[in-house]
């Protein structure tokens, strides 16, 4: 681990950095983190949503046919945006606009149609809502009103669940109720709330995902609506990432999570038809904050993270974050080693003219920990009743991966219609592992065979996306049109050697005798079972047209042509195939709001993945053809407070590649699965300072077709019938404990069935978490309190078993 010695100095810049900041940086913002118009029978409503449950002073300016209303010692911080605005929201109402304004103030500017709007301040449990009434009679005074104190309401809202926005869809900032196709946003209150470490551990709260084989616990996949994300189904920041030799996301980073579901082939190029995973990172802010946090807990847990955002230039045309911390815990495995990570993500963003802005960053990490098979089943396929910390590989077995990233996006807009974006990212990850493999030839005495095996693995991505966005109408019909067009390269390399049949010890389950031999030296794997190359291009373009035919009748429009190239070259004897392809993916969609809270859709969308996968012969699989079926019903409860999301769909893919299991690392084509199934989610806020996020998902996933007749019917591995969660917290609003607040719930996983061995069931479980924590203006502390009943089940594939009853507790400060 080489990056990691210079934790002590970051550590130390970090603390000079924090401690002699500018005293007028003490000064604690106030966070306007949403905004939302409301229209009213006598205009509209501007609700301007606060974080941590403070409110600011305020200046109303009306000037002519404008009001300016000046938040002070306040700072922008949307989702994925630095800015908002809507034109012609209302009858009166030309534009509401809000902006970061200079000396820490946020600008909201009403703009009227016959005249200067009238603006009342109303309290509210959201934050500020300004109440206007456009009138052609209003007077203009010369000078601004006097200095308001907006009155504090009860409610806090910090602990708001709802994100309105998602581009994941559209690549256009729509809300979440005009998309025709199910989308769920964990926003990062939620990754706070529940601590979550590893991405898994938030996107238990989404219906229809469930993990997979995570490769010996050393890095991340996830099954969607039934199937695996082994094809660019994750992304980051809407580029691919690794599918092969890379470890696991870093939440730290991470703003909030997008998953949308069904087939998203028509803007990310070949990706599986279950959907995908899109991990938004934080933006640089236009205002210094500073925020530490440190994390311990069971285990030997150690995790301490640092954000520090802020100005470059007097200007704020030059903004920076840098995101960076260090993870180490033993586990509750019988290792000698445990892990050791550590991640850095520098950002910056320059603003050269109010028209464009570009955003570099880049980001490593380095992560050293076990690599665990898990609990393997033995000779009448069961699993074995063993204790939850025994390893069937050796202590030392081990896995190192190292990752960078680099890359911008440019954003220049011509006018207020149209914009064109420009992306890139190059990828590289490096990953070695060497361990005992534990083989599925238990005898009726518990005897395991095993293998000593080094697997060598290097992956790079080069990716480039261009999008011209612009808004045109067709009479009294509106269009949000897109044109794009992306390119992709990706080249694996991977080896694999053992040390020859029948000289590693064997293992017995219920008495294990460890280091009976030396690890061999890697130069005595004389095995090997492949070295290969896969380089695979492709190049896409794509148009969508979201057509807004009445305010509550709208259309989605896709269409898309890829073309792929795959080469496939044996780095032993020189042989290469090659392989293309080419398809046309069309969606279109339909919504259809019949009330203003409602909101019924319906859409249709196919997938095409040029097949990755390779027999153990090294040719490739057919390429893998999907298409759904989706309808859903989307509502909000409670002024919005709350949104419910039900849908039904219906997916086939045809040419499916599963793994092999006489050839671990290679696949064969099964025919056709078909998944089917139900979700339903809800999100939001029931009372001031009660949040929630639970969800439900029958997936019923099975192979219709095959070349053996045997394995029809069969479901697919590692789906359960039925997946169910529940999450919530409560913040007490007032008096002496305000800000003290609980949390508790439930993530349930129903039997599945191994994905090797058709006939093995893993039990269903429940796991139960719960939560306390304090939190005020600029710090917070935190205990989580994980699988609270010490229960024991069998998490992903390979018998990964879930971790006993552990605890977690944080501190964070924020400048």
């Amino acid at each position: 681990m080489k990056i990691p010695s210079i934790l002590p100095t970051l550590l130390f810049a970090t603390g000079a950095v924090l401690s002699f900041s500018q005293p007028a940086q003490a000064q604690t913002l106030i966070q306007v983190t949403g905004i939302q118009l409301e229209p009213t029978p006598n205009g509209l409503k501007v609700i301007v949503e606060t974080a941590q449950g403070n409110t600011p002073q305020a200046f109303i300016i009306p000037s002519g046919e404008t009001v300016d209303i000046q938040l002070l010692d306040s700072q922008l911080n949307l989702p994925d945006k630095q800015s908002f605005q809507v034109e012609n929201p209302v009858d009166g109402i030309a534009s509401v606009t809000v902006t970061q304004g200079e000396a820490n103030t946020v600008q909201v500017t009403i703009v009227g149609t016959q005249g200067s709007p009238q603006v009342e301040l109303v309290p509210s449990p959201l934050g500020v809502v300004l109440d206007l009434r456009p009138s052609s009679t209003t007077v203009t005074p010369e000078e601004p009103t006097e200095e308001i104190d907006i009155i504090a309401t009860t409610e806090a809202n910090e602990n708001d669940y709802i994100v309105e926005d998602a581009t994941t869809a559209t690549f256009t900032d729509t809300p979440l109720r005009d998309i025709p196709q199910s989308i769920q946003v964990i926003p990062e209150q939620i990754i706070e709330d529940q601590q979550v470490i590893r991405l898994d551990e938030a996107l238990r709260n989404v219906s229809g995902v469930v993990q997979g084989n995570t490769f010996g616990g050393t890095q991340d996949e996830f099954i969607i609506r039934g199937f695996t994300s082994t094809s660019g189904n994750l992304l980051l920041d809407g580029f691919r990432l690794p599918n092969s030799g890379t470890t696991f996301r870093e939440t730290a980073t991470l703003e909030r999570i997008e998953v949308l579901k069904g087939p998203a082939g028509v803007l990310f190029g070949f990706v599986e038809p279950g959907g995908v995973i899109n991990l938004i990172t934080k933006k640089p802010l236009p205002e210094p904050y500073y925020d530490a946090q440190l994390q311990i807990g069971s285990f030997a847990f150690f995790r301490p993270t640092f954000d520090l955002s802020g100005p470059l230039t007097e200007d704020k045309s030059l903004l920076y974050r840098l995101m960076f911390g260090y993870e180490t815990e033993d586990g509750f495995r019988e290792f000698d080693q445990g892990v050791n990570r550590f991640y850095i993500t520098p950002v910056v963003s320059w603003k050269p003219s109010d028209q464009t802005e570009i955003l570099f960053d880049l980001s490593f990490i380095d992560d050293e920990r076990p690599f665990d098979r898990g609990i393997i089943n033995n000779v009448n396929f069961n699993i074995p009743e063993v204790p939850v910390n025994r390893i069937f590989g050796e202590p030392d077995d081990k896995s190192e991966v190292e990752e960078f990233s680099i890359g911008y996006r440019l954003n220049h807009e011509f006018n207020e219609n149209w914009e064109i974006q420009n992306n890139f990212r190059y990828i590289s990850s490096f990953n070695f592992n060497y361990r005992a493999e534990p083989l599925y030839d238990a005898d009726e005495f518990g005897n395991l065979s095993r293998n000593f095996r080094s697997n060598d693995a290097y992956e790079e991505n080069f990716n480039l996306q261009t999008r011209l966005i612009g808004k045109v109408a067709t009479g009294p019909v509106d269009h949000t049109l897109l044109f794009g067009f992306d390119a992709f390269r990706e080249t694996f390399w991977q080896q694999q050697n053992r040390l020859p049949v029948g000289l590693t010890p064997s293992i017995n389950l219920f008495d294990p005798q460890y280091n009976v031999i030396p690890r061999p030296f890697l130069s005595e794997l004389t095995t090997r079972l492949f070295f290969f190359r896969n380089r695979t291009d492709y190049v896409g373009l794509y148009l969508q047209d979201q057509v807004t035919i009445t305010d509550n009748l709208k259309l989605l429009l896709n269409g898309r042509v890829d073309i792929a190239t795959q080469e496939n070259k044996s780095r032993e004897t020189g042989e290469e195939t090659v392989n293309g392809d080419s398809d046309f993916t069309p969606r279109v969609g339909i919504v259809y709001q019949p009330i203003e809270p409602v909101s019924l859709y319906a859409s249709y969308s196919e997938s095409f993945v040029p097949n990755g996968s390779t027999r153990a012969d090294g040719t490739f699989l057919p390429p893998e053809e999907g298409r759904q079926y989706e309808i859903g019903i989307r509502t909000e409860l409670n002024e919005g407070r709350v949104v419910l999301n039900l849908a039904a769909y219906d997916i086939t893919k045809s040419n499916v590649a599963t793994d092999d299991p006489l050839n671990p690392g290679f696949s064969i084509p099964t025919g056709e699965i078909r998944s089917q199934g139900i979700e339903f989610d809800v999100i939001g806020r029931i009372l001031p300072g009660w949040n929630i996020i639970a969800s439900y998902a029958y997936t019923d996933a099975r192979i219709t077709e095959d070349n053996d007749p045997e394995r029809v019917g069969l479901r697919v591995g590692y789906v359960p019938y039925s997946a169910a969660s529940l999450w919530t917290t409560y913040t007490i609003q007032s008096g002496n404990l305000e800000g003290l607040g609980f949390g508790a719930g439930f993530f349930y996983i129903g039997d599945r069935i191994d994905g090797f061995i058709p006939s093995v069931f893993l039990s269903s479980y429940t796991r139960v978490d719960a939560a306390i924590y304090y939190r005020r203006k600029n710090w917070q502390a935190e205990v989580n309190f994980k699988n609270l009943f010490n229960d024991y089940y069998i998490e992903s594939g390979f018998y990964e078993p879930g971790a006993p009853f552990n605890v977690i507790g944080s501190f964070s400060i924020q400048f």
